[in-house]
């Protein structure tokens, strides 16, 4: 496929790599006004251009990793030179009825929401889409799936999986940090207590991942009677551990939806 990807920040960058690194034969090309940036795209072979319109006729598949105020601006810049082509929106808010209606009928408009995860090919990408353009929708799925996990969902859940996805990223990084900290506690230097924090987590997603079981059965295999892991999960609860994330979460939601 030919792939445009308009928006070269950090999603935008790292969808490309993603394409590049793990979703063979494609043509990625990705634009930003200031190219210099992403200079370092050129080296797995993304074609890059500070033109949002650079070859976008050719295009199978245009994906907006931009701002919500540039919309209109970008929209209106390409419009005259495409037909017929999927336009998947990772913009923020931006629902798929909104945006058919700014890219007429004959585009297909397809809702996104990957994460910066997608160049490492371990991007929880939600997906969603209006019946009429199913095939279109199954290609994004299909294409995303090289990238890590691509679910569909109800449009109405895109905000929440911005949160969930998107945000959640930092929020698992952030739990990562707090164990490497405490690692140093104990007596690890960071290094050490960085490296055995993050396989830790990588191995406990890896779990889960492939049991598809409830978190709490595989915690219910790492807690003896009198241990010392339920002593650490029972203190932690004392001090909030699950409810400030969750209330973590919701707050992000309300800031979205404004």
């Amino acid at each position: 496929m030919n792939i445009h990807i308009i928006g070269g920040g950090n999603l935008g960058a790292s969808v490309a790599l993603g394409f590049a690194k793990f979703s063979s034969g494609h043509q990625i090309t990705v634009t930003r006004r200031t190219i210099s940036k992403i200079q370092h795209l050129e080296a797995v072979g993304v074609m890059l251009s500070a033109d949002n319109t650079a070859g976008i006729e050719k295009a199978d598949i245009i994906i907006l990793t931009i701002k919500p105020y540039q919309v209109d601006l970008v929209l209106a810049e390409i419009l005259p030179f495409i037909k017929n082509k999927i336009i998947a929106s990772a913009v923020s808010g931006l629902s798929i009825e909104s945006l058919q209606n700014k890219i007429g009928l004959e585009n297909q408009a397809i809702r996104i929401m990957p994460n910066i995860a997608a160049q490492f090919g371990e991007s929880a990408t939600c997906i969603s889409f209006q019946e009429q353009h199913a095939v279109q929708g199954q290609q994004l799925v299909a294409l995303f799936k090289d990238l890590g996990t691509a679910p569909v969902i109800d449009e109405k859940l895109m905000d929440a999986a911005t949160v969930l996805a998107a945000s959640g990223t930092a929020f698992a990084l952030r739990y990562i940090r707090a164990s490497m900290q405490a690692g140093i506690e104990i007596g690890f230097d960071w290094q050490t207590a960085l490296a055995i924090s993050a396989q830790t987590v990588k191995g406990a997603a890896a779990m889960i991942m492939e049991e598809q079981v409830h978190p709490e059965q595989l915690i219910d295999r790492v807690t003896t009677p009198k241990g010392c892991t339920i002593a650490g999960l029972n203190e932690m609860e004392m001090h909030g551990f699950s409810s400030s994330l969750i209330r973590g979460i919701k707050t992000s939601l309300n800031q979205i939806k404004g």
